[in-house]
Protein backbone atom coordinates (compact mmCIF):
# COMPACT_ATOMS: atom_id res chain seq x y z
CA UNK A 1 0.00 0.00 0.00
CA UNK A 2 0.95 3.54 -0.82
CA UNK A 3 1.20 4.03 3.13
CA UNK A 4 2.42 7.79 4.16
CA UNK A 5 4.33 6.88 7.31
CA UNK A 6 6.41 3.90 8.61
CA UNK A 7 7.46 2.71 11.62
CA UNK A 8 11.52 2.74 12.06
CA UNK A 9 13.27 1.80 14.84
CA UNK A 10 15.94 4.80 16.47
CA UNK A 11 17.64 3.44 19.59
CA UNK A 12 17.60 1.40 22.53
CA UNK A 13 16.49 4.39 24.43
CA UNK A 14 14.00 6.29 22.41
CA UNK A 15 12.48 2.42 20.56
CA UNK A 16 10.64 3.17 17.49
CA UNK A 17 9.25 6.18 15.72
CA UNK A 18 7.07 6.92 13.26
CA UNK A 19 8.14 8.62 9.68
CA UNK A 20 6.75 10.19 6.71
CA UNK A 21 7.84 8.25 3.90
CA UNK A 22 6.34 10.82 1.40
CA UNK A 23 5.64 14.96 1.57
CA UNK A 24 2.68 15.16 3.76
CA UNK A 25 0.86 18.33 3.50
CA UNK A 26 -1.10 20.49 6.14
CA UNK A 27 -4.33 19.35 7.22
CA UNK A 28 -3.89 15.48 5.61
CA UNK A 29 -4.87 12.55 6.91
CA UNK A 30 -1.20 10.70 7.50
CA UNK A 31 -4.01 7.46 7.76
CA UNK A 32 -6.76 6.20 9.52
CA UNK A 33 -6.47 3.14 11.80
CA UNK A 34 -8.16 0.77 13.48
CA UNK A 35 -7.39 -1.17 16.79
CA UNK A 36 -6.00 -4.89 17.32
CA UNK A 37 -7.90 -4.33 20.14
CA UNK A 38 -10.10 -2.25 22.25
CA UNK A 39 -13.03 -1.51 25.05
CA UNK A 40 -15.15 0.77 26.85
CA UNK A 41 -14.12 1.75 30.54
CA UNK A 42 -16.35 0.40 32.66
CA UNK A 43 -17.35 3.34 34.62
CA UNK A 44 -18.46 4.81 31.80
CA UNK A 45 -20.63 1.82 30.68
CA UNK A 46 -21.88 1.87 34.05
CA UNK A 47 -22.97 5.31 33.73
CA UNK A 48 -25.11 4.47 30.41
CA UNK A 49 -22.85 6.02 28.04
CA UNK A 50 -24.29 3.46 25.63
CA UNK A 51 -21.74 2.55 22.86
CA UNK A 52 -21.02 -0.32 20.24
CA UNK A 53 -19.43 -3.43 22.01
CA UNK A 54 -17.06 -3.56 19.52
CA UNK A 55 -16.22 -0.22 18.06
CA UNK A 56 -17.33 2.08 20.70
CA UNK A 57 -19.38 4.11 18.22
CA UNK A 58 -22.01 6.09 20.25
CA UNK A 59 -25.40 4.41 20.29
CA UNK A 60 -28.11 7.00 21.31
CA UNK A 61 -29.25 9.36 19.19
CA UNK A 62 -27.86 12.95 19.36
CA UNK A 63 -31.56 14.39 21.24
CA UNK A 64 -30.72 11.25 23.62
CA UNK A 65 -27.75 12.22 24.48
CA UNK A 66 -28.70 16.02 25.08
CA UNK A 67 -31.56 14.68 27.20
CA UNK A 68 -29.53 12.23 28.91
CA UNK A 69 -26.54 15.15 30.07
CA UNK A 70 -29.33 17.41 31.10
CA UNK A 71 -30.83 15.37 32.89
CA UNK A 72 -33.86 16.79 30.93
CA UNK A 73 -36.15 14.18 29.28
CA UNK A 74 -37.72 17.17 27.34
CA UNK A 75 -35.25 18.74 25.18
CA UNK A 76 -35.64 18.76 21.83
CA UNK A 77 -33.29 19.48 19.02
CA UNK A 78 -33.70 21.18 16.05
CA UNK A 79 -32.09 19.56 12.74
CA UNK A 80 -32.74 15.94 13.91
CA UNK A 81 -32.03 14.55 10.12
CA UNK A 82 -28.57 16.05 11.25
CA UNK A 83 -28.01 13.28 13.67
CA UNK A 84 -25.62 10.00 11.99
CA UNK A 85 -27.01 7.42 14.57
CA UNK A 86 -28.98 4.58 13.01
CA UNK A 87 -30.92 2.47 15.40
CA UNK A 88 -32.94 0.25 12.75
CA UNK A 89 -28.98 -1.41 12.53
CA UNK A 90 -28.10 -1.99 15.81
CA UNK A 91 -28.15 -5.57 17.14
CA UNK A 92 -27.77 -7.68 20.02
CA UNK A 93 -26.13 -10.61 21.04
CA UNK A 94 -28.79 -13.08 21.35
CA UNK A 95 -26.94 -15.03 24.18
CA UNK A 96 -26.08 -11.55 26.45
CA UNK A 97 -27.98 -9.09 24.96
CA UNK A 98 -24.94 -6.92 24.83
CA UNK A 99 -25.30 -3.98 21.99
CA UNK A 100 -23.87 -3.15 18.49
CA UNK A 101 -24.09 -0.61 16.35
CA UNK A 102 -24.23 -3.04 13.27
CA UNK A 103 -24.50 -6.44 11.94
CA UNK A 104 -20.74 -5.74 10.73
CA UNK A 105 -19.24 -5.27 14.53
CA UNK A 106 -21.61 -7.93 15.90
CA UNK A 107 -20.08 -10.87 13.61
CA UNK A 108 -16.49 -8.90 14.02
CA UNK A 109 -16.66 -9.18 17.90
CA UNK A 110 -17.67 -12.79 17.45
CA UNK A 111 -14.92 -13.66 15.69
CA UNK A 112 -12.28 -12.07 17.15
CA UNK A 113 -12.97 -12.57 20.99
CA UNK A 114 -16.90 -12.44 22.32
CA UNK A 115 -17.31 -16.33 22.31
CA UNK A 116 -14.80 -16.38 25.14
CA UNK A 117 -16.28 -13.53 27.20
CA UNK A 118 -20.17 -13.65 26.12
CA UNK A 119 -21.94 -13.96 29.41
CA UNK A 120 -25.16 -15.46 28.38
CA UNK A 121 -27.55 -15.40 31.14
CA UNK A 122 -24.81 -14.83 33.94
CA UNK A 123 -24.86 -11.60 32.50
CA UNK A 124 -26.15 -10.01 35.76
CA UNK A 125 -24.73 -12.84 37.85
CA UNK A 126 -22.47 -11.06 40.68
CA UNK A 127 -20.46 -14.41 41.17
CA UNK A 128 -19.56 -14.96 37.77
CA UNK A 129 -15.60 -14.93 37.36
CA UNK A 130 -15.63 -11.89 34.73
CA UNK A 131 -18.26 -9.76 36.64
CA UNK A 132 -15.99 -10.67 40.22
CA UNK A 133 -13.45 -8.76 38.15
CA UNK A 134 -14.71 -6.24 36.42
CA UNK A 135 -16.40 -5.38 39.96
CA UNK A 136 -12.56 -5.54 41.56
CA UNK A 137 -11.60 -3.18 38.75
CA UNK A 138 -13.77 -0.83 39.32
CA UNK A 139 -13.36 -0.51 42.59
CA UNK A 140 -9.86 0.39 42.25
CA UNK A 141 -10.10 2.57 39.42
CA UNK A 142 -12.59 5.83 39.15
CA UNK A 143 -13.08 8.19 36.91
CA UNK A 144 -11.48 10.04 35.22
CA UNK A 145 -10.55 6.39 33.64
CA UNK A 146 -7.27 6.08 32.00
CA UNK A 147 -7.31 2.25 31.02
CA UNK A 148 -9.44 -0.91 31.25
CA UNK A 149 -8.47 -4.60 32.72
CA UNK A 150 -10.90 -5.71 29.75
CA UNK A 151 -9.06 -4.80 27.30
CA UNK A 152 -6.46 -7.17 28.59
CA UNK A 153 -9.58 -9.70 28.71
CA UNK A 154 -9.94 -9.06 25.02
CA UNK A 155 -6.35 -9.79 24.41
CA UNK A 156 -6.82 -12.98 26.43
CA UNK A 157 -9.63 -13.73 24.61
CA UNK A 158 -8.60 -13.37 20.88
CA UNK A 159 -5.31 -15.49 21.75
CA UNK A 160 -7.68 -17.72 22.64
CA UNK A 161 -9.84 -17.77 19.85
CA UNK A 162 -7.53 -17.18 17.18
CA UNK A 163 -6.43 -20.37 14.52
CA UNK A 164 -3.02 -19.14 14.73
CA UNK A 165 -2.36 -17.86 18.36
CA UNK A 166 1.51 -17.47 17.69
CA UNK A 167 0.27 -14.37 15.32
CA UNK A 168 -1.67 -12.86 17.68
CA UNK A 169 0.77 -13.19 20.67
CA UNK A 170 3.46 -11.88 17.99
CA UNK A 171 1.40 -9.05 17.22
CA UNK A 172 0.73 -8.08 21.01
CA UNK A 173 4.53 -8.59 21.62
CA UNK A 174 5.42 -5.46 19.05
CA UNK A 175 3.93 -2.68 21.38
CA UNK A 176 6.81 -0.81 23.18
CA UNK A 177 7.49 -2.47 26.41
CA UNK A 178 9.39 -1.34 29.81
CA UNK A 179 11.81 -2.73 32.20
CA UNK A 180 10.70 -4.48 35.27
CA UNK A 181 10.98 -1.13 37.28
CA UNK A 182 9.67 1.30 34.89
CA UNK A 183 6.47 -1.40 34.80
CA UNK A 184 6.07 -1.31 38.76
CA UNK A 185 6.07 2.61 38.05
CA UNK A 186 3.19 2.23 35.52
CA UNK A 187 1.26 0.13 37.59
CA UNK A 188 1.40 2.24 40.88
CA UNK A 189 0.50 4.93 38.57
CA UNK A 190 -2.66 2.96 37.38
CA UNK A 191 -3.46 1.87 40.72
CA UNK A 192 -2.36 4.21 43.18
CA UNK A 193 -0.04 3.49 46.32
CA UNK A 194 -2.15 0.42 47.32
CA UNK A 195 -0.74 -1.52 44.75
CA UNK A 196 1.07 -4.54 45.07
CA UNK A 197 -2.15 -6.53 46.79
CA UNK A 198 -3.99 -5.09 44.63
CA UNK A 199 -2.50 -6.26 41.40
CA UNK A 200 -2.15 -9.71 43.22
CA UNK A 201 -5.49 -9.47 43.31
CA UNK A 202 -6.56 -8.71 39.93
CA UNK A 203 -4.67 -11.75 38.96
CA UNK A 204 -5.92 -13.90 40.65
CA UNK A 205 -9.46 -12.92 39.82
CA UNK A 206 -7.97 -12.25 36.13
CA UNK A 207 -6.62 -16.18 36.27
CA UNK A 208 -9.77 -17.35 37.56
CA UNK A 209 -11.92 -16.21 34.68
CA UNK A 210 -9.86 -16.82 31.80
CA UNK A 211 -6.59 -18.66 32.46
CA UNK A 212 -5.27 -20.76 29.05
CA UNK A 213 -2.23 -22.78 29.28
CA UNK A 214 -0.22 -21.36 25.96
CA UNK A 215 -0.93 -17.66 27.59
CA UNK A 216 0.89 -19.13 31.05
CA UNK A 217 3.01 -16.38 30.77
CA UNK A 218 0.56 -13.81 31.00
CA UNK A 219 -1.24 -15.15 34.20
CA UNK A 220 2.48 -15.50 36.45
CA UNK A 221 3.25 -12.11 38.23
CA UNK A 222 5.72 -11.16 35.96
CA UNK A 223 4.03 -11.54 32.87
CA UNK A 224 0.77 -10.48 34.03
CA UNK A 225 2.85 -7.24 35.32
CA UNK A 226 3.94 -6.82 31.75
CA UNK A 227 0.10 -7.03 30.77
CA UNK A 228 -0.71 -4.67 32.70
CA UNK A 229 1.93 -2.06 31.85
CA UNK A 230 2.08 -2.60 28.08
CA UNK A 231 -2.18 -1.62 28.05
CA UNK A 232 -1.17 1.15 30.85
CA UNK A 233 1.64 2.49 28.68
CA UNK A 234 0.15 2.03 24.67
CA UNK A 235 -3.30 2.51 25.56
CA UNK A 236 -4.71 4.94 22.89
CA UNK A 237 -8.06 7.14 24.42
CA UNK A 238 -11.14 6.92 22.12
CA UNK A 239 -14.17 9.37 22.83
CA UNK A 240 -17.15 8.80 20.71
CA UNK A 241 -20.39 11.37 21.23
CA UNK A 242 -23.38 11.71 18.84
CA UNK A 243 -24.26 14.93 20.17
CA UNK A 244 -20.88 16.01 19.11
CA UNK A 245 -21.28 15.03 15.56
CA UNK A 246 -24.84 16.25 15.29
CA UNK A 247 -22.64 19.58 16.68
CA UNK A 248 -20.19 19.47 13.14
CA UNK A 249 -22.92 18.66 11.35
CA UNK A 250 -24.89 21.70 12.07
CA UNK A 251 -21.93 23.62 12.28
CA UNK A 252 -21.29 22.60 7.95
CA UNK A 253 -25.46 23.77 7.30
CA UNK A 254 -25.88 26.52 5.08
CA UNK A 255 -27.99 28.86 6.68
CA UNK A 256 -29.29 32.55 6.49
CA UNK A 257 -27.37 34.77 8.62
CA UNK A 258 -30.20 34.71 11.25
CA UNK A 259 -30.85 31.36 11.69
CA UNK A 260 -26.84 30.64 12.01
CA UNK A 261 -26.77 32.67 14.67
CA UNK A 262 -29.81 30.97 16.56
CA UNK A 263 -28.47 27.73 16.17
CA UNK A 264 -24.97 28.66 17.51
CA UNK A 265 -26.47 30.44 20.17
CA UNK A 266 -28.45 27.16 21.06
CA UNK A 267 -25.80 24.93 20.59
CA UNK A 268 -23.76 26.97 22.76
CA UNK A 269 -25.68 27.45 25.67
CA UNK A 270 -26.42 23.28 25.51
CA UNK A 271 -23.07 23.08 26.13
CA UNK A 272 -23.01 25.67 29.21
CA UNK A 273 -26.47 23.56 30.46
CA UNK A 274 -24.83 20.19 30.14
CA UNK A 275 -21.14 21.10 32.07
CA UNK A 276 -23.00 22.28 34.89
CA UNK A 277 -24.85 18.48 34.59
CA UNK A 278 -22.44 16.56 33.81
CA UNK A 279 -18.97 18.56 34.28
CA UNK A 280 -16.64 17.46 31.52
CA UNK A 281 -17.41 13.47 30.97
CA UNK A 282 -19.17 14.24 27.50
CA UNK A 283 -17.90 11.08 25.76
CA UNK A 284 -18.40 7.20 25.18
CA UNK A 285 -14.76 6.76 26.60
CA UNK A 286 -12.58 3.47 26.30
CA UNK A 287 -8.87 2.64 24.88
CA UNK A 288 -7.56 0.65 22.10
CA UNK A 289 -4.11 -0.33 21.19
CA UNK A 290 -3.33 0.83 17.86
CA UNK A 291 0.25 -0.50 16.16
CA UNK A 292 1.50 2.59 13.79
CA UNK A 293 0.01 5.21 16.53
CA UNK A 294 1.80 3.31 19.20
CA UNK A 295 5.06 4.13 17.71
CA UNK A 296 4.24 7.96 17.49
CA UNK A 297 7.03 9.39 19.65
CA UNK A 298 5.51 12.63 22.17
CA UNK A 299 6.92 16.48 21.00
CA UNK A 300 5.83 19.43 22.83
CA UNK A 301 5.45 21.02 19.20
CA UNK A 302 3.94 18.08 17.49
CA UNK A 303 3.73 18.02 14.02
CA UNK A 304 0.39 15.33 14.10
CA UNK A 305 -2.95 15.08 16.00
CA UNK A 306 -5.23 11.55 16.69
CA UNK A 307 -9.05 12.00 16.77
CA UNK A 308 -11.94 10.16 15.84
CA UNK A 309 -14.26 11.61 13.31
CA UNK A 310 -16.00 8.61 12.29
CA UNK A 311 -17.58 8.35 15.66
CA UNK A 312 -15.95 4.95 16.40
CA UNK A 313 -12.47 3.67 16.82
CA UNK A 314 -11.10 4.01 13.60
CA UNK A 315 -8.58 6.88 14.84
CA UNK A 316 -7.20 9.02 11.94
CA UNK A 317 -3.88 10.65 11.96
CA UNK A 318 -3.74 14.34 10.78
CA UNK A 319 -0.72 16.49 9.94
CA UNK A 320 -0.76 19.67 12.01
CA UNK A 321 1.89 21.06 9.71
CA UNK A 322 3.69 20.25 6.29
CA UNK A 323 5.83 17.31 6.84
CA UNK A 324 8.69 16.26 4.52
CA UNK A 325 9.96 12.97 3.86
CA UNK A 326 11.82 11.03 6.22
CA UNK A 327 10.51 13.76 8.77
CA UNK A 328 9.64 11.97 12.45
CA UNK A 329 6.00 12.01 13.10
CA UNK A 330 5.43 13.19 16.22
CA UNK A 331 1.82 14.01 18.62
CA UNK A 332 1.55 15.35 22.04
CA UNK A 333 0.83 13.85 24.97
CA UNK A 334 -0.09 16.87 26.47
CA UNK A 335 -2.96 19.38 26.38
CA UNK A 336 -2.74 22.82 24.41
CA UNK A 337 -2.79 24.26 28.18
CA UNK A 338 0.08 21.89 29.34
CA UNK A 339 1.84 22.74 26.25
CA UNK A 340 2.22 26.28 27.10
CA UNK A 341 3.77 25.90 30.83
CA UNK A 342 7.26 25.68 31.43
CA UNK A 343 9.62 23.02 30.27
CA UNK A 344 10.14 22.21 34.04
CA UNK A 345 6.28 21.59 34.56
CA UNK A 346 5.99 19.88 30.86
CA UNK A 347 8.66 17.09 31.97
CA UNK A 348 6.98 17.16 35.49
CA UNK A 349 3.95 15.40 33.77
CA UNK A 350 5.81 13.77 31.32
CA UNK A 351 7.96 11.66 33.82
CA UNK A 352 5.10 11.24 36.20
CA UNK A 353 2.73 9.70 33.22
CA UNK A 354 4.77 8.18 30.69
CA UNK A 355 8.16 8.04 32.49
CA UNK A 356 10.53 9.73 29.97
CA UNK A 357 12.03 13.19 29.56
CA UNK A 358 11.25 14.99 26.77
CA UNK A 359 14.25 16.49 24.49
CA UNK A 360 11.91 18.15 21.65
CA UNK A 361 13.19 20.96 19.77
CA UNK A 362 10.79 23.24 22.04
CA UNK A 363 12.50 21.69 25.35
CA UNK A 364 16.12 21.60 24.06
CA UNK A 365 15.50 25.12 22.99
CA UNK A 366 14.18 26.12 26.41
CA UNK A 367 17.07 23.94 28.04
CA UNK A 368 18.83 26.77 30.43
CA UNK A 369 15.55 27.94 31.13
CA UNK A 370 15.57 28.03 35.13
CA UNK A 371 14.08 24.79 36.87
CA UNK A 372 11.52 26.35 38.82
CA UNK A 373 7.95 26.70 38.08
CA UNK A 374 6.16 29.96 37.98
CA UNK A 375 3.83 30.38 41.02
CA UNK A 376 0.67 30.50 38.86
CA UNK A 377 1.33 27.60 37.22
CA UNK A 378 1.94 25.52 40.94
CA UNK A 379 -1.27 26.87 41.60
CA UNK A 380 -2.81 24.83 38.47
CA UNK A 381 -0.70 21.70 39.14
CA UNK A 382 -1.42 18.61 41.05
CA UNK A 383 -4.92 17.03 40.60
CA UNK A 384 -5.87 18.33 37.85
CA UNK A 385 -3.16 16.76 35.57
CA UNK A 386 -4.36 13.92 35.60
CA UNK A 387 -8.01 14.97 34.24
CA UNK A 388 -6.59 17.14 31.27
CA UNK A 389 -4.61 14.19 30.60
CA UNK A 390 -7.66 12.59 30.01
CA UNK A 391 -9.38 14.89 28.34
CA UNK A 392 -6.54 14.86 26.17
CA UNK A 393 -6.06 11.18 25.22
CA UNK A 394 -10.25 11.10 24.32
CA UNK A 395 -10.77 14.68 22.49
CA UNK A 396 -13.18 13.72 19.63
Amino acid sequence: SGAAAEARFISSAKGKGLFATKSIRKGETVFVERPVVSSQFLWNALYNYRACDHCLRALETAEENAQRLLGKSSLVLPHPEQCSIRKDLHQQCPRCQVTYCSAECRQAALEQYHQVLCLGPSRDDPTHPLNKLQEAWRNMHYPPETSSIMLMARMVATVKQAKDKEWWIKAFSQFCSKTANEEEEIVHKLLGDKFKGQLELLRLLFTEALYDEHLSRWFTPEGFRSLFALVGTNGQGIGTSSLSQWVHACDALDLPMLQREELDAFIDQLYKDIEKESGEFLNCEGSGLYVLQSCCNHSCIPNAETSFPENNFLLHLTALEDIEAGEEICISYLDCCQRERSRHSRNKILRENYLFTCSCPKCLAQADDADVTSDEEEEGEGETDDAELEDEMTDV
